[in-house]
């Protein structure tokens, strides 16, 4: 697992890890807004997490209406009416589509499990936008710090089960091993859109499931030997293209050579 810093200042007993200080500041700033990341995004009400998106896994309608809580016709009625207004789940729960405690557990089972996408390491700066606000809309804010701590949770809990997290991005194969104990039937469901091609996001966006159970799932299987990680192919050896190849002869061997290098800068 990756690093993780800590406030050295932080007494012991409380003492977070932060795995977003741009989160983190924003939540003490009571910030309203979208913080975007690469694999995910967070969206921000008076510094709590209102919502999550990531392309990772499935959004607040395929659970809703996947698992049989909602009709798509109830859904896109609710799009339609609520859309611009930014309250949705508000007309879900008001229309009678949608009871309000089923509402509240499918949004935070979305939430959480997209933050924790969003909230994976990255080289890449993250960007905030004040003032943006989800369609979705009000439904359950959650504070900054329980989304980091159940993030922190599940990336433990995945560790615990398997530490290898080839198979939580790349494409699934299922091996040739055999074994003693019987398959879940959830898991053999899993095992069945094992292809060689599909992702554990591809397999959750299929079933409808939260992606994070999914890697649960998934890392059980590889740690039962039963699915591996399809590895990428090693790359053939390219020219270093800090070298610059001069030809031996050349009719004009000034006007070559600043061809040549020209071109190299170009392409530097």
């Amino acid at each position: 697992m990756s690093a993780i810093a800590a406030d050295p200042d932080a007494p012991e007993t409380d003492r977070l890890p932060v795995l977003s200080p741009m989160l983190q500041r924003l939540a003490a700033e009571r910030a309203t807004g979208a913080l975007m990341r690469d694999r995910g995004t967070l969206y921000l009400a008076d510094g709590q997490v209102v919502h999550a998106e990531s392309p990772a896994t499935p959004g607040i309608d395929v659970l809703l209406t996947t698992g049989g809580t909602l009709r798509h016709e109830g859904w896109w009625d609710a799009v339609a009416q609520a859309g611009a207004g930014r309250r949705v789940g508000r007309y879900l729960v008001d229309s009678g589509h949608v009871p309000g405690g089923a509402l509240e557990l499918c949004h935070l089972g979305a939430l959480y499990d997209a933050a924790f996408f969003a909230l994976a390491p990255t080289g890449t700066p993250a960007r905030f936008r004040y003032g943006v606000a989800h369609w979705i809309g009000p439904v359950r804010p959650v504070p900054v710090a329980a989304v980091e701590r159940e993030t922190l949770r599940r990336r433990e809990f995945l560790d615990r089960i398997w530490p290898d997290p080839a198979c939580d991005s790349a494409p699934l194969l299922r091996t040739a091993h055999g074994t003693d104990a019987p398959v879940p039937a959830r898991q053999r469901r899993l095992l069945e859109l094992v292809d060689g091609v599909r992702t554990a996001s591809d397999i959750a966006q299929a079933l409808g499931r939260s992606a994070f159970h999914i890697l649960v799932d998934l890392r059980r299987l590889a740690a039962a030997g039963l699915v591996e990680a399809v590895r990428a192919q090693p790359l053939p050896a390219v020219a270093d293209p800090g070298r610059i190849t001069l030809p031996e002869v050349t009719a004009d061997p000034d006007i070559a050579l600043l061809r040549r290098l020209r071109d190299a800068l170009e392409a530097l």
